[in-house]
């Protein structure tokens, strides 16, 4: 059997920019780049294209992204099925594929259930429902050349940080207008 090296942990919190200021005061990661109310071209939870109202941070802590997941809505998903309003926790670990379908495959003939698929960006990624062996879901992420450069700027952000850097990264243009 071939590893499957984790690129990802990610955590459903109430608040996406006060987590990632702690993400950052207590363990230095960051700067995160936030998603606010994400959305995507395609969507299916569980078989039903319901969609919730999410935002998102992503940083990195060394070589690890690290994912804060906020949910706006009470919506049906696989955040809500973890986790009530105003709890919060870890959710999943995610890794990047490059035959998103045959791992899709393996993964559901293994007996865990898809519970979420999204397109967005230009890339495939799938939710199973891995609580049973991991404790949370666990994601599969194409690795399309777009989304990988954009992953190793993310990095590099990280790996350039200074202490006293706003922990949240904000576009030239959004740092400009708010100065």
């Amino acid at each position: 059997m071939s590893k499957r090296a984790l690129f990802q942990h990610a955590y459903f919190v109430a608040d996406v920019e006060r987590s990632a200021r702690a993400w950052s005061d207590l363990f230095g990661a960051g700067p995160f780049v936030v998603a606010a109310h994400h959305r995507t071209d395609r969507f299916s939870y569980r078989g039903a294209s319901v969609e919730a109202d999410v935002s998102y941070a992503f940083g990195y802590l060394g070589e690890l992204m690290i994912q804060l997941i906020q949910q706006h809505d009470d919506q049906p998903s696989i955040y809500r099925d973890m986790y009530a309003a105003g709890e919060e926790g870890f959710h999943h670990v995610a890794y990047l594929v490059s035959d998103f379908d045959a791992e899709r495959t393996r993964l559901e003939a293994m007996g865990f259930e898809l519970a979420c698929q999204l397109y967005a960006d230009q890339v495939d990624a799938a939710y199973f429902d891995t609580r049973s062996a991991t404790g949370g879901f666990t994601e599969i992420h194409a690795d399309p050349p777009h989304i990988l450069k954009a992953f190793a700027s993310w990095r590099r952000l990280h790996e350039a940080r200074r202490p006293g850097d706003d922990p949240i990264w904000r576009p030239r243009a959004s740092r400009q207008a708010t100065t």
